[in-house]
């Protein structure tokens, strides 16, 4: 097994996820925890790194690079943002050292858009941008980071132009758990309805205004003329995406949509962009930011 050359930290709001890679980008060792930045806040930054680094065996000599929630404000050393337009490559830039440490410890920065009429922020996703594009991007490209606070991200000539973040995940958890649609969805467990999902999807899509009263709708409808608890969390869900795509959707004009997701999330967006005529490359997210994160370090420790 090679030597690892640095350690890489993916350092959200609720999860933690630490690699070992050597300089061929190869993963020699990983460790995964519930121990985010909310966790870590109270525990303290230095003592959650320090376990996982010791239960891989990270020689004290191993740099870390961080990205993510640790680099907040309220996380560990606050990394501040590169703003709008960002070119990828100075994120590295914008990395900032963890002081009175004994190892070499970087934050990444996040990118802002400071635009009184569309103020915006990504932390952690500058990352995925960078493993799925690459340090010397150089295309043009229309990238959906679907999740709690999803983003849709506009790249024109290897720039981050613009991006828009939905609180899309954030709105389904509330709507389903603290409206009177809770009672439509009760007991929907984990069954699909993907005839239910593509008609909301679509009619969200092609009347985004109607949002509201199309919401109430799973309500009316299951009174009126019955209907499964998964049918209605599924045109909740199928709504809210519409609203994603409404938006930023009509900008890919006939190109691909680059879509940075894993697991069932990939498969749900993936299937709302293919229904709605546009086509799609999907780029694993895990690969993303760990692609990301060693691009960056390989950048910053050997420049």
């Amino acid at each position: 097994m090679s030597e690892p050359a640095y350690v890489a930290v993916d350092w959200g709001t609720s999860s933690f996820r630490l690699w070992l890679i050597d300089r061929g980008g190869n993963i020699t060792a990983e460790r995964r925890s519930d121990e985010g930045m909310t966790a870590a806040a109270k525990t303290g930054f230095a003592a959650v790194l320090q376990s996982h680094l010791d239960a891989v065996g990270a020689g004290p000599d191993l740099p870390v690079l961080i990205c993510g929630m640790a680099g907040a404000r309220q996380g560990w050393v606050e990394a501040g943002y590169i703003d709008t337009p960002a070119r990828l490559a100075a994120i590295l830039e914008g990395a900032v050292s963890i002081p009175g440490q004994s190892r070499d410890i970087r934050i990444l920065p996040g990118i802002a858009q400071r635009e009184t009429g569309a103020p915006d922020v990504m932390r952690g996703e500058e990352t995925q941008l960078l493993g799925a594009l690459g340090l010397d991007a150089t295309g043009d490209a229309l990238v959906c980071m679907p999740g709690t606070h999803s983003k849709w991200v506009t790249v024109r000539g290897g720039t981050v132009a613009r991006f828009a973040t939905f609180m899309t995940g954030e709105l389904f958890s509330a709507i389903s758990r603290e409206t009177i649609l809770s009672h439509a969805v009760n007991g929907a467990g984990e069954a699909e309805d993907r005839e239910a999902f593509n008609a909301a999807l679509v009619a969200a899509f092609e009347a985004p205004a109607q949002a509201a009263n199309l919401l109430f709708r799973v309500r009316s409808r299951q009174l009126l003329f019955g209907g499964t608890a998964a049918a209605a969390r599924e045109t909740i869900s199928g709504t809210l995406i519409g609203l994603e795509m409404a938006a930023e959707l009509p900008a890919a004009r006939g190109a691909a949509v680059t879509l940075i997701a894993s697991g069932q999330l990939a498969a749900r967006y993936r299937s709302a962009i293919e229904t709605l005529s546009a086509t799609v490359r999907v780029v694993d997210a895990d690969e993303a930011v760990r692609r990301g994160l060693s691009m960056a370090a390989l950048a910053i420790w050997t420049r």
